[in-house]
């Protein structure tokens, strides 16, 4: 019973800093993946926050194709109006501008700027960029594209961190397992 007591009071502590160290990686690698997500995003609401700004019309500020955003990878733009109407959108769900929760409005009004993950329906997740902006008009901008191939990438590296740590757990299990057997072992016959 000693022989199991120790073996399990040396692998505890290593099997805690491997699952510190794998939880670590997939945080950082996820968070980075998601950052990520938002670009270019950021600088087509900036620039089309301030175009706007200076007097330019929706139109003129979105790009030149539209997009079925349930379905598409391109980025899109939607411009919405100080209430939160939509004015002029490049992305469409099922032909039409969607409308953004009144809570992003709000905080956009607040904070100039909003970075979310927003899912207009089930199975659409975007991330989008919503920038306020002043002028005769003001309104929103809100630039944004799917999270389809950045929730693939997640969903790798989730599986990749759980193999990962099981044989970090399963290995460090052995190793001390075999060290406790050896050295013991030594002992007894020292």
């Amino acid at each position: 019973m000693s022989k199991v007591k120790n073996i399990f009071s040396h692998w505890l502590p290593l099997a805690a800093v491997t699952t510190l160290l794998c939880g670590l990686v997939y945080l950082v690698v996820q968070q980075s993946l998601r950052w990520g997500a938002n670009d270019p995003q950021i600088q087509m609401a900036e620039d089309a926050a301030a175009a706007l700004a200076a007097g330019r019309t929706p139109e003129a500020v979105l790009p030149a194709s539209q997009v079925e955003i349930s379905s598409s990878l391109a980025p899109f733009m939607i411009i919405y109006s100080d209430m939160g109407e939509p004015l002029a959108s490049s992305g469409l769900l099922h032909g039409a501008a969607p409308l953004l929760p009144p809570g992003i409005f709000d905080y956009t009004r607040q904070n100039s700027e909003d970075r979310v993950s927003w899912q207009p329906e089930a199975g659409v997740r975007v991330a989008a960029v919503v920038v306020a902006y002043g002028g005769a008009q003001p309104g929103f901008v809100l630039a944004g594209r799917s999270l389809r191939e950045v929730e693939k990438g997640e969903s790798q590296v989730e599986q990749i961190s759980g193999i990962v740590w099981l044989v970090g757990l399963a290995g460090s299990l052995v190793l001390v397992t075999g060290c406790e057997l050896i050295f013991t072992d030594k002992k007894q016959a020292g």
